[in-house]
């Protein structure tokens, strides 16, 4: 995900149409990222992409705000660990479809969904807090499995470690930095901003990236618009794909209760996997879905664990 999300509720009975709903937003979050291929491939930059996105999603969460009267007062912690909490998740969104624009979809987001263990070191580093004994234990199957859905000795591509990683290095860098300040940006939002309303800090933190993203793009290069009509298409369904699934997120999710499952939307790798290959004729070898089905399955095990 590309966006601070709330601690972890207790675990409450799944409904049927929870667990509808939140398979949903990870089809969505899924699509968003093939949808943003799709924008980088004709003339969209990563920064273009991220301030269209981030804008129009700030937009709609102020629109909730006011319709739904939300009180907007801060505390002075709470507006210094908003404001850092957006820059985090700014240099998240830039560094998370930096990886996206260079390797296959679901590889991006695989190397991504590594954040569970760096939560966990972010937690241990800046709080003292000692990581929880499921963690370590899936620490170790968590980076087996990527080794295999990245094919770390160039096995599968067939051309050897060397070449390989001269091709995927740049794009795994970008995945596991995208990784490690997301899992920043949670532990800071569990200690410093969990009492504040989600939906406050969503327009927060989206606003924060929207305008951070702006202002590189206008003193750097310039905004970076599509040079055809299949770019005009990945950036408007990327936009609409990530606006509604965290205006969702944050409205409809806490009234069906299902929060603390939310780890069932960490099947989002698995939608990409069948997006970009359906959509961007992107595949992997089969040693590599393996390794795909073990990251998944270890992240979403870590998820619905008993706390």
């Amino acid at each position: 995900m590309s966006s601070a999300s709330a601690p972890p509720a207790p675990l409450s009975r799944l409904s049927l149409t929870g667990f509808l709903t939140l398979l949903l937003i990870a089809l969505m979050m899924g699509a968003n990222h093939v949808a943003a291929r799709t924008a980088f491939n004709h003339g969209v930059d990563v920064v273009t992409a991220v301030t269209f996105r981030s804008t129009v999603t700030a937009f709609v969460v102020a629109l909730i705000l006011w319709q739904q009267k939300v009180s907007l007062q801060l505390t002075g912690r709470h507006r210094k660990s908003l404001l850092l909490i957006g820059a985090l998740i700014a240099i998240q969104s830039v560094c998370l479809y930096s990886a996206v624009a260079r390797l296959p979809v679901a590889l991006a987001l695989l190397a991504f969904n590594t954040y569970p263990l760096l939560t966990a070191f972010w937690a241990r580093v800046l709080y003292g807090h000692r990581p929880e004994r499921m963690v370590l234990l899936a620490m170790p199957v968590m980076l087996l499995g990527l080794a295999l859905a990245l094919d770390v000795l160039g096995a599968a591509s067939g051309l050897g470690a060397a070449e390989h990683w001269g091709q995927i290095g740049a794009g795994v860098a970008f995945a596991l930095a995208a990784s490690a300040t997301f899992g920043l940006a949670l532990v800071i939002t569990q200690h410093e901003a969990a009492d504040v309303d989600g939906r406050l800090r969503t327009f927060t933190t989206m606003g924060t990236v929207a305008i951070l993203a702006a202002v590189v793009a206008l003193t750097q290069s310039g905004i970076h618009l599509p040079n055809a009509s299949a770019g005009w298409w990945g950036l408007g369904a990327l936009t609409l794909l990530y606006g509604t699934a965290f205006t969702i997120m944050f409205t409809v999710l806490p009234k069906l209760g299902v929060v603390g499952n939310s780890a069932i939307m960490n099947v989002e790798p698995v939608f990409a996997l069948v997006l970009a290959w359906a959509l961007l004729r992107q595949t992997i070898a089969p040693m590599q879905l393996v390794g795909a089905l073990v990251v998944v399955a270890t992240v979403m095990w870590l998820g619905l664990r008993k706390r």
